[in-house]
């Protein structure tokens, strides 16, 4: 809260509403304001609804961060003085067993944050050819062993398609396994499926570049990923928003036109407090990245 700094009577965007811890935060701050609260998942709405009903500064909408512009539009509004994306999976999913996102409870093959959504991940497991799963081990979950696992995977679907998350982890765990101390085998693999089925990092992607165009001159924009493949494309993406010129550095005369928009707040990312990590273990892995939108930056 103290790095987005919102304005007592601004309008604040979060593109991931969750289980609304940020919102009872964001509003404390927000007495004369207006909070704009997305998620794509119909349970979360519902959840967090019910503690912020009646409330009349609220307002709640089922949307992926990338279509804040729609949103915002038939909302009637153009800009926004501050923007939150906490990104990825929330508690609310990964402790729900029946959504499928975990591999350390048994439940369907699914991991679709919009439940509406046609892909699951039942869909990518059991139809997608051997290299194209490899590809997104790869890409996706940065699987050393993405091949091994992916013929594993093939192999074992042509005898029975795999249905839920618990055999799905019993496989990785076979073809991973080695001794001694380190994360589950499932993982990576785990995280790389369910990018895929989400369309994770291009929602971020569109979300930012929104995101940018939405915020008002002086506002802020606060992304906390958990992961590289999302820390890296939020640096990325601010770091190029904060010069002038992107130019490859072969080309003596800028030819981009590209001017400034943000001002780098965190020139490195914000980790959690060993008490935070105590009290909450997942914001071990958080990173907190802000920039502010300069005046006359593009919209």
């Amino acid at each position: 809260m103290e790095w987005l700094s919102p304005p007592p009577d601004g309008v604040v965007l979060d593109g991931t509403l969750g289980l609304g811890g940020h919102a009872a935060e964001i509003l404390k701050r927000l007495p004369r304001g207006r909070y704009v609260g997305l998620d794509q998942d119909v349970d979360a709405l519902q959840h967090a609804g019910r503690a912020l009903k009646g409330d009349p500064r609220v307002t709640l909408c089922q949307a992926n961060f990338a279509d804040l512009l729609d949103v915002l539009t038939n909302l009637g509004l153009s800009e926004v003085d501050s923007v939150l994306m906490d990104i990825g999976v929330s508690s609310l999913q990964l402790d729900s067993a029946s959504r499928g996102f975990s591999f350390q409870q048994s439940g369907p093959l699914d991991m679709r944050m919009d439940q509406s959504a046609p892909l699951t991940a039942a869909d990518v497991v059991n139809q997608y050819p051997e290299e194209k799963l490899a590809k997104i081990f790869w890409e996706y979950g940065e699987e050393p062993k993405g091949r091994a696992l992916a013929r594993a995977i093939v192999k074992a679907r042509g005898e029975k398609p795999f249905s839920t998350t618990e055999e799905l982890a019993a496989l990785a765990k076979r073809v991973l396994y080695k001794p001694g101390p380190q994360k589950h085998p499932a993982t990576r693999l785990f995280q790389a499926i369910r990018m895929e089925v989400n369309r994770e990092l291009q929602a971020l992607e569109k979300g930012l570049a929104s995101a940018l165009r939405v915020l008002k001159p002086g506002g802020r924009m606060a992304v906390i990923s958990f992961h590289s493949l999302e820390d890296r494309l939020v640096k990325q993406f601010f770091r190029r928003e904060a010069v002038d010129c992107v130019c490859p550095p072969e080309i003596p005369l800028c030819q981009c036109g590209h001017k400034a928009s943000l001002k780098i707040l965190t020139g490195k990312p914000v980790t959690a407090s060993e008490a935070e990590i105590e009290s909450n273990p997942r914001s071990r892995s958080a990173k907190l990245r802000v920039a502010e939108k300069l005046a006359g930056g593009k919209a």
